[in-house]
């Protein structure tokens, strides 16, 4: 159900030298912004470019409007850890109930 949710989240999260920045709207629109330049591909044997499908798929299958931003940032373990968090908030934020819309979708079109 989406009546009464706030819709749109964002959140800035660093992780030492990292600092990234998600930014959401549900909005039945799929689209993914995702600017993290890295010099490093690899956290141990981790593909730190598997970080960008896994937010490829959600964003085409959850319909969400998604920007994804590296502030800051070289080591790919930080990058990798900044970047879900700062998503993880940035949805908590959009899904939260606000209470002044009265259960009303937040759209001019009344639905998301």
């Amino acid at each position: 159900k989406k009546e009464g949710i706030r819709r749109y989240g964002q959140a800035i999260i660093p992780m030492d030298e990292a600092l990234a920045r998600s930014v959401i709207d549900i909005c039945n629109r799929p689209y993914m912004a995702y600017r993290v330049p890295l010099k490093k591909s690899k956290t141990g044997s981790f593909d730190v470019q598997l970080v960008k499908e896994f937010f490829r798929a959600l964003v085409q299958n959850s319909g969400i409007t998604l920007h994804i931003d590296l502030l800051s940032g070289d080591d790919a373990h930080h990058v990798a850890e900044s970047i879900f968090k700062s998503f993880g908030r940035a949805l908590d934020q959009a899904t939260g109930i606000e209470p002044r819309l009265g259960g009303s979708v937040p759209s001019t079109k009344g639905i998301l």
